[in-house]
């Protein structure tokens, strides 16, 4: 045993020593050495040699537009931040496990992205690591639909909305509960939890997971069985990037109704929005389970001669049924909406989708083939759960602040309905009972502002502002938006202390579970981002081992 560990140590310290010197001695020698002995590996590693089609260096002209095509926060496309070496497009999954067994054997260090929409950009950059490739699936995007098993395996680089079509060329009466953004990678998404328009009828997209094919550190292709259930229960809701890369997720499809109804009322603060909004903080949860309602809030301009800005309040919905049945229920629970059958709209499920996420009316589903973003755009991002309705002053403050900024939207998601009846530890995504609905905040800025850093103090200090009215101890967030603000690992020295202090805020309890199944399955840190799950230090392996036995 120590021989074989002074062996691997003096391996990594010649790998380290190699590294070093290539990054002093200039980085095109560095990305250039790096491309070959990726490339030869892989090629070593596979029965077919690998397409050079699918390497992207920085001199290939198709760099910026591959690098480009699914990222989102175009705040980490600037020329400042570091980019990754080489881009690897595997058409394979055979190609995905070379590529995790060549970064492991070349000391390289290796991000994966499946969709682009993590919000810290952490899976096509790297503030800790100087030199990385970026392994981008968009290639493995097949939807296969079993409508007799009331199931679907998903590759991870298919966006949601193209598992979505696929469930509707195969049935109208089913659908999948998961993201509102169809251009969202399904592989990433899962891993945070997958939250929509029909969570409150069927929880999360990670809790309608029956299956899963993962490559390990050590480039073994597993599903559940080979896995075991504590890593089927890490991936599920324990955030992207940690204990493997996603190949694929086998679905179960949920009953929805050939008939749904959809509606948006949209309120200004001179129209009532502070006591409507505040109305609908104390009867979200309780709604029948059917019936999902966010609320949108964004600054307008006011209405008339007079100018001047004002808020609006976008109560945008579906409802599981047909409109008759949605304006009983809402007749009983919240007629201070004041919704009418004009402002229904009966549709397909498939229909809604679109409806949901954006896009006018009479736009084709097809649509969702294109897995392109509605939403590109300079941003930060922070969120909140909120488990007491806010008083009507602390909205009033909260008002005053978004008229403060250029382009702020916030964005409540309602909970209870099955949300509520599912453990926190049933899978790692903890945020459940109790929650009343969840915030999303957004600073959004354009291209040319010549003064980013106003816009992220000013989220920064909206945040501050919400403390007395969110989750306490802690402060709840959601993994899938990533929030850098709340602490980052350095390198591979990951302190366990730092990261439980986000980690509490991302998993609650969960966490310490989290940091064991990454202690079993990637001790040595393999995968690894800025927040990604650390493992246990090494004095602490022992004592863990023997109390878990």
């Amino acid at each position: 045993m120590a021989s074989t560990t002074f062996t691997s140590l003096l391996c990594f310290c010649m790998v380290l020593e190699i590294f070093l010197s290539l990054v002093s001695g200039g980085s095109s020698a560095s990305i250039s050495s790096l491309q070959n002995d990726f490339v030869q590996c892989l090629n070593l590693n596979s029965d077919l040699p690998i397409p050079m089609s699918t390497f992207y260096t920085q001199k290939n002209s198709s760099f910026d537009s591959v690098l480009q095509s699914s990222a989102q926060n175009l705040r980490y496309l600037v020329t400042s931040v570091p980019k990754p070496a080489l881009i690897f497009t595997p058409q394979t999954e055979a190609h995905v496990q070379s590529a995790v067994i060549c970064s492991k054997q070349l000391g390289i260090h290796l991000r994966v992205r499946s969709g682009g929409h993590d919000y810290e950009g952490l899976s096509y950059v790297s503030m800790t690591e100087t030199l990385f490739i970026m392994m981008d699936l968009a290639n493995l995007r097949s939807v296969t639909v079993d409508i007799g098993d009331n199931s679907a395996w998903i590759q991870a680089g298919a966006t949601i909305g193209e598992v979505y079509y696929r469930i509707a060329q195969k049935s109208k009466v089913h659908g999948f509960p998961a993201g509102l953004c169809t251009s969202l990678g399904i592989g990433g998404h899962i891993t945070g939890g997958a939250y929509g328009s029909m969570m409150r009828k069927y929880g999360l997209g990670a809790d309608n997971v029956m299956d899963a094919r993962i490559v390990d550190a050590n480039g073994r292709i597993l599903d559940r069985a080979a896995m075991g259930e504590d890593l089927f229960w890490a991936i599920r809701g324990g955030g992207g990037a940690s204990f493997g890369v996603i190949l694929a997720w086998k679905i179960k499809l949920v009953p929805v109704p050939s008939i749904v109804t959809v509606f948006t009322i949209t309120k200004s603060l001179e129209q009532g929005a502070t006591k409507l909004v505040h109305r609908w903080q104390e009867i979200v949860d309780k709604l029948d389970e059917d019936l999902f309602i966010r609320v949108i809030i964004q600054p307008a301009n006011k209405a008339g001669s007079s100018g001047g800005r004002t808020l609006t309040t976008s109560y945008n919905s579906l409802f599981l049924g047909t409109a008759d049945r949605l304006l009983s229920i809402m007749e009983e629970s919240f007629p201070e909406l004041g919704l009418t059958k004009n402002d229904c709209m009966e549709t397909s499920w498939i229909k809604s989708v679109l409806y949901i996420a954006g896009y006018p009316n009479g736009t084709p589903p097809e649509v969702l083939l294109q897995g392109k973003s509605l939403f590109k755009n300079y941003f930060k991002a922070k969120s909140d759960f909120v488990r007491e309705p806010m008083t009507e002053t602390g909205i009033d403050g909260l008002w005053k602040r978004l008229l403060e900024e250029d382009n702020p939207l916030m964005i409540w998601t309602p909970y209870g309905g099955m949300m509520s009846k599912i453990s926190e530890s049933q899978i790692a995504f903890p945020h459940r009972k109790g929650v009343v609905f969840m915030i999303q905040y957004l600073s959004i800025w354009s291209d040319g502002d010549k003064n980013p850093a106003k816009h992220m103090d000013w989220v920064r200090r909206l945040y501050n502002y919400m403390a007395p009215y969110v989750s306490k101890f802690p402060r709840e967030t959601y993994v899938n938006y990533r929030d850098l603000d709340l602490g980052t690992n350095k390198n591979t020295s990951t302190s366990f202390i730092q990261a439980s202090v986000w980690g509490a805020k991302y998993f609650k309890d969960n966490f310490d579970r989290l940091v064991q199944v990454k202690t079993k399955v990637d001790p040595d840190n393999f995968f690894r981002h800025e927040q990604s799950i650390p493992p246990l230090p090494l004095s602490l392996r022992a004592t863990w081992t023997q109390s878990s036995s």
